[in-house]
């Protein structure tokens, strides 16, 4: 791991370093047309387009979005599934000097509202149609001064059409703008799952210099074949385009993750990286739809998102015959902070996140006295480096208390770090339980409890008490026709050996937990959901 600089954000040493190197999107795009032309830049279940089309296709879209006003620093919503029109959308948008903010696709019209007017983007592109409903005409609908809403698909009234816009801009080319490497090209919000959602805005030397020197950690190749299962609304989706188009790579396309559509792109692709989240695994190895499955293909997986059981990357591992399965771990305000890599043991790939990526340093810290912490001891894993983030966008106080006074990140995880770099996750600073006055952290029991065979999938959160301020209480869904109660519960947990006062004292078997769009558990909105109908119980 590098030393420390004098201070998180330092340009002139990055460049010293090699690690900013002044690349833009479009920039890498060019270099991949010129190169290897006729190579397959995306492909979907039913189309394949080169890396020649591609730059044709972004050239005239861009042209398109001219035509509707958009300029440099401008900033440009994107409200699609996996597509092939949402690179096109990115690259395009980036042409013009613009700005790109994603919007995840489950978001409700209040919550595209309240981003589009946080970011004051000037047009938004959306679906014209999608499952009976209309999200061009929903957000038209909004009537946002100075919106431009652009739908991809059938005419929808008050937007402009993208298929008309883009034989407009085909028709009457503009010439890019020249971008810089110093330009904001994303802006982003986080997921929001423990407080409001805060806007990241990134240039792009912080995130294709992470994307560049990460893919040559993981061992991209030009022939890859890459499968990325979570959203490009997020940015784990969009890491994963960045990590395959700094070596032009081929990007294989499944629009929205479901388990059989995700199978049949395994058999007719054949990826050879894929990138996904432990509970696009899960799901797929509960249902069997592995069994049969010819995975040769992979040459390693890379699972992220939130913590991922042991047993799940064992038994996945397990059904590859050329590949392995590695960790990492990142944050909007960063991209990847940390990753395992494919020549680490199983017990460092399985067990921990890996170390510090190119360019990032990693600390564990007491939270409250700021202290360093020795190797094995458990704190608040902090990050600085070339790709971090400066501060959120008109959010001044977020940003001061995210940051400590020597300028190191606070990611708000808890973790340990061996001798060697590698780092454990053990949960969130804010999912600690505090029953009364004795904090302790579920995740090591969340993952027991998701060992026992009844149990498909297990959160455990605070919720409130009279007397002791919190305690704690394990949400369940449960196998099909599989039996699971208290009693079981406590004799499963003496078993494994926990303390006793680490034990939830109540279990709730549920239907389903509140996800966001990258499938982690919202565990606020679980404990709200458990209170209103314990409140209506008792009235």
């Amino acid at each position: 791991m590098t030393e420390p600089t004098a201070d998180s954000y330092n340009p002139t040493y990055f460049r010293a370093q090699g690690w900013w190197r002044d690349e833009t999107l479009g920039g890498w795009l060019e270099r991949c047309a010129a190169s290897r032309g006729e190579h397959p830049a995306v492909v979907t279940a039913g189309q394949s387009i080169s890396y020649a089309d591609l730059t044709a296709l972004v050239a005239a879209f861009a042209s398109g979005l001219y035509r509707v006003g958009i300029a440099p620093g401008d900033v440009v919503a994107v409200h699609l599934p996996n597509i092939p029109e949402f690179l096109i959308a990115w690259f395009a948008i980036n042409a013009r000097g613009a700005i790109m903010q994603t919007i995840h696709m489950p978001y409700g019209m209040r919550e595209v509202e309240h981003m589009l007017r946080h970011s004051g983007a000037k047009a938004v592109i959306a679906l014209g149609e999608l499952r009976g409903r209309s999200p061009a005409a929903e957000i038209a609908a909004l009537k946002l001064p100075g919106v431009a809403v652009i739908a991809l698909g059938r005419q929808v009234s008050d937007t402009q059409n993208y298929g008309d816009l883009t034989a407009a801009g085909a028709a009457n080319p503009v010439p890019p703008h020249p971008a810089r490497a110093t330009d904001p090209f994303l802006q982003l919000y986080t997921s929001g799952t423990t407080s409001a959602p805060k806007a990241v805005s990134v240039t792009y030397n912080h995130f294709l210099s992470n994307a560049r020197m990460c893919a040559q950690e993981f061992g991209f190749r030009p022939d890859d074949r890459v499968l990325c299962l979570a959203p490009f609304t997020h940015l784990y989706g969009l890491y994963a385009l960045e990590l395959g188009y700094s070596v032009g790579a081929t990007a294989c396309l499944v629009p929205m993750f479901t388990p059989p559509d995700f199978i049949a792109a395994l058999v007719a692709m054949k990826p050879t990286v894929l990138i996904a989240g432990p509970a696009h695994i899960a799901a797929c190895m509960q249902q069997r739809l592995f069994d049969g499955v010819d995975l040769s293909s992979i040459r390693f997986a890379v699972l992220s998102g939130t913590n991922v059981p042991i047993p799940l990357s064992q038994a996945f591992e397990a059904m590859l015959p050329n590949g392995r399965v590695q960790q990492a771990w990142g944050m909007t305000e960063l991209q990847f902070g940390a990753c395992s890599r494919i020549t680490d043991s199983s017990d460092v790939r399985f067990g921990t996140i890996g170390r510090a990526t190119p360019g990032t340093q990693l600390r564990v810290a007491d939270p409250d006295s700021g202290q360093i912490l020795a190797p094995g001891e458990t704190g608040e894993l902090q990050v600085r480096g070339c790709s971090l983030f400066s501060g959120y966008v008109k959010n001044a106080d977020a940003t001061a208390s995210s940051f400590t006074r020597d300028d190191w990140f606070r990611t708000g995880d808890l973790a340990s770090m061996d001798a060697a770099g590698n780092v454990k996750l053990n949960g969130r600073i804010k999912e600690l339980i505090n029953r009364g006055g004795i904090k302790f952290n579920p995740s090591e029991l969340e993952a027991a409890i998701a060992t026992h065979p009844a149990v498909a999938q297990v959160a455990i959160a605070p919720v409130p008490d009279d007397i002791l301020g919190e305690r704690a209480a394990c949400f369940v869904i449960l196998h099909p026709n599989a039996r699971f109660d208290f009693d079981a519960l406590k004799n499963f947990l003496a078993e494994k050996k926990f303390a006793k006062f680490t034990w939830p004292e109540q279990l709730e078997i549920v239907s389903e937990m509140p996800m966001t769009p990258t499938r982690k558990i919202v565990k606020p909105e679980l404990v709200q959901r458990f209170l209103a109908r314990s409140a209506a119980v008792t009235r």
